[in-house]
């Protein structure tokens, strides 16, 4: 078992992984980069010249090369084990991710405090198959978590939104029983001594949960985030309900 499995809740299971792209280096260090070319910079600036002024200041130069070198060099060794650490998952109860080495950090949310996921890819991004997900909660951009350089950023979204259909759709059927079994009346009988009966259709979704479900997997289908053929089973099961 991984670090990141020993995570898990009794009971939860995963049903999607990803990590970061390998791309994800190059793309979190252009401060790196900066750095070094900077450095290739005050090398250029120096002289051979080393009395005087001049010499004190192609010291300097010298001593800022170095450190401006070595950052760059540390920042990028730091972004390649950084990528090599990332992880992110997505189970049938929460969305977890872990990034980092010396300042780790682990993140966790559950499917039921998530107000939204977006995604982001640039041009290169679609290209070579990775992009940002920024996940709202309840607390809106307060309680944003972002994640870059996500391998497979449609498809991790895509299974986030499916477990959050999936797990509102388990709490309605699980509290149906409920309602129905009290019925709102009791426990008082009619004239007759018999219980009142319930209505045909107590116990099931209401049509507005359906028809909310259905709009929502509707703009995941017209989004190419699910195809068709899913919206269309999805649309059945729904159905079935009422």
């Amino acid at each position: 078992m991984s670090e990141t499995d020993s995570r898990l809740m009794t009971g939860e299971e995963i049903v999607f992984r990803t990590s970061k792209h390998w791309l994800a280096p190059l793309a979190d260090s252009w401060k790196a980069v900066l750095l070094i070319i900077g450095s290739l910079v005050l090398a250029w600036l120096q002289t051979d010249q080393t009395d005087d002024i001049m010499g004190f200041v192609n010291r300097v130069l010298g001593l800022l090369e170095t450190v401006l070198m070595l950052g760059g060099i540390g920042l990028i060794i730091y972004n390649l084990v950084s990528w090599r650490s990332a992880k992110y998952m997505v189970t049938n109860r929460r969305v977890l991710g872990q990034e980092g080495l010396a300042r780790k950090r682990e993140t966790d949310s559950l499917l039921s405090s998530i107000s939204d996921v977006r995604s982001k890819s640039s041009l290169i991004g679609r290209i070579f198959g990775y992009g940002s997900i920024n996940i709202l909660s309840a607390s809106g951009e307060a309680g944003a978590d972002t994640f870059t350089a996500v391998k497979k950023a449609d498809e991790f979204k895509k299974r986030i939104l499916e477990q959050k259909i999936a797990e509102a759709v388990v709490t309605r059927a699980e509290m149906a029983p409920a309602a129905g079994a009290t019925g709102g009346h009791g426990g008082a009988t009619g004239s007759d001594g018999h219980e009142p009966m319930g209505s045909p259709m107590e116990g099931f979704p209401q049509a507005s949960e359906v028809l909310t479900t259905l709009a929502v997997l509707a703009s995941l289908r017209d989004a190419d985030t699910i195809t068709p053929e899913e919206y269309e089973q999805k649309k059945a099961e729904l159905l079935a309900r009422i």
